[in-house]
């Protein structure tokens, strides 16, 4: 074994789960191709990301950037050792992702009312209802069913949201055995002490639950939020490639945490991402011409640290 090779085995993983091509792309007024979509996918697993949110079944009225779902995971197939995740809302998503072959699902569960009205059409309650309904059929039918709950950290319509409620809202749907839960900020307004309360609380009421991390960079603070929860042993973490992405029916919640910035700080702070960073900035600057717009992330304008002059020949 090279000595480069024992030092990566040595170091502590942290798995980035790529959201690009769901949570990146929804928010965005340019409609990419079903192509298009596929080529970003590879691009990312070519990169080194191993788990990929692909697509989401949501109304195609309510998220047209999402229309052509079943025709993405259809031709992304299974594959050994990357896993496609789908996002359902509810029993239509689920049975649109169920019948395109989906192999892990994810949910949304809010944390306030006002929010999964406007949302989902929905309470709080039926959502955890509708989680609970979905994750006993994912079980049964061989479907990894993880559980992200929105607006961990605040809310657009009703402010601060309290730790006691996102503990609340926790409890109810590890009810469901998830396979995977997840706090969001949403909105981008949580800062590194709220990282570490919120997680912890959570924790304590889930022994044994692997918990994800999902931030946005709303208001500048995703990335030092990312290391927060990494320090207190939260090693998974969603990102999107160029920093794309926002919750359409969040106002000004643009931003999720770049995929290429998280990536050259974990490496920098120790960690094992298992990406190749130079790949990820290639498909960042290609997303961007996609995109028509430059993206946010901002590795690929300074590049990776250090950086080493050719020696003239």
């Amino acid at each position: 074994m090279t000595d480069t090779a024992q030092q990566q085995q040595s170091r502590p993983r942290v798995e980035i789960i790529e959201v690009s091509a769901r949570d990146g792309i929804q928010n965005e007024d340019v409609l990419l191709s079903t192509d298009t979509k596929l080529a970003l996918i590879e691009a990312t697993v070519a990169a080194g990301l191993r788990r990929v949110e692909a697509v989401s079944f949501a109304h195609p009225t309510r998220v047209p950037q999402m229309a052509d779902a079943e025709a993405v995971l259809g031709r992304l197939g299974r594959r050994d050792g990357v896993t496609f995740t789908a996002l359902v809302l509810n029993e239509r998503g689920y049975e649109r992702a169920l019948a395109a072959g989906a192999e892990e699902i994810n949910m949304v569960v809010t944390t306030t009312d006002t929010f999964a009205e406007r949302n989902q059409g929905s309470t709080v309650r039926g959502l955890i209802d509708g989680w609970l309904r979905l994750a006993e059929r994912a079980h049964r039918d061989g479907i990894r069913p993880t559980v992200a709950i929105s607006m961990g950290f605040g809310c657009p319509y009703e402010g601060e949201v309290p730790v006691a409620r996102v503990v609340e809202v926790a409890e109810a749907v590890l009810a469901g055995n998830p396979s995977e839960l997840a706090v969001a900020d949403s909105i981008g307004c949580g800062v590194p002490t709220d990282v570490a309360e919120r997680f912890a609380a959570v924790a304590a009421v889930a022994p044994g639950t692997t918990l994800r991390a999902h931030f946005h960079n709303t208001r500048n603070t995703g990335l030092a939020n990312a290391a927060a929860a990494v320090a207190i042993g939260v090693h998974r973490l969603d990102a999107s490639i160029g920093g794309v992405g926002g919750c359409p029916f969040a106002p000004n919640a643009t931003g999720n945490i770049p995929t290429e910035d998280l990536a050259w700080m974990l490496e920098r702070m120790g960690y094992d991402t298992g990406v190749d960073l130079e790949a990820l900035l290639q498909v960042s600057d290609w997303l961007g011409e996609q995109l028509h717009h430059p993206v946010p992330a901002l590795l690929g304008r300074a590049r990776p640290f250090p950086q080493v002059a050719q020696r003239a020949s």
